[in-house]
């Protein structure tokens, strides 16, 4: 199978057009809103790492969502400025900055897991338990396929040129 659209057979085409179309549709603004309650992908991913570790510092961070240092303090001054984290001065080493949530962060992430939580669970429902096995091999074989290209991505990566006059 070819590596683009105009490769792609018809039918297989028509039937991803399909699909986007009638997500699009679904998503609206006001649901993408309560879903992921206006936060981007960086943010998101933020949230989550805070939960699993309680607190960071911004090289973790910019580890985690894969962007360089600069780009992690611009997002994290983002959400201290909204509230959502705090930084704080590392007890052993005070030039450490440490971020963790602020009670408004943790109640958003609260919200934003619970509204995750809702709708896979109303997903699932729907699904019998061969459904429910099969959609779980399939997502183990995206989440492969998906690795496979991050590492071909990161492997062929060269360093843009930016022409300075």
């Amino acid at each position: 199978m070819g590596n683009n659209a105009a490769e792609m057979p018809q039918e297989t085409f028509q039937s991803i057009e399909n699909y986007i179309e009638q997500v699009k549709e679904l998503l609206s603004s006001e649901l993408w809103g309560n879903i992921f309650l206006n936060c981007t992908k960086n943010e998101v991913m933020i949230f989550w790492l805070l939960y699993r570790k309680n607190e960071v510092n911004m090289s973790e961070i910019s580890e985690y969502i894969h962007v360089p240092l600069n780009t992690a303090t611009g997002i994290v001054g983002r959400m201290e400025r909204t509230g959502l984290i705090v930084r704080t001065r590392s007890a052993e080493d005070k030039r450490v900055v440490l971020i963790r949530f602020s009670e408004k962060g943790m109640t958003q992430f609260n919200r934003l897991m619970n509204e995750v939580f809702y709708y896979f669970t109303q997903v699932m429902g729907t699904l019998t338990q061969e459904e429910t096995v099969l959609f779980q091999k399939m997502m183990t074989k995206v989440i492969d396929v998906l690795k496979q290209e991050r590492k071909k991505e990161e492997t062929t990566r060269k360093v843009r040129k930016i022409t300075i006059e």
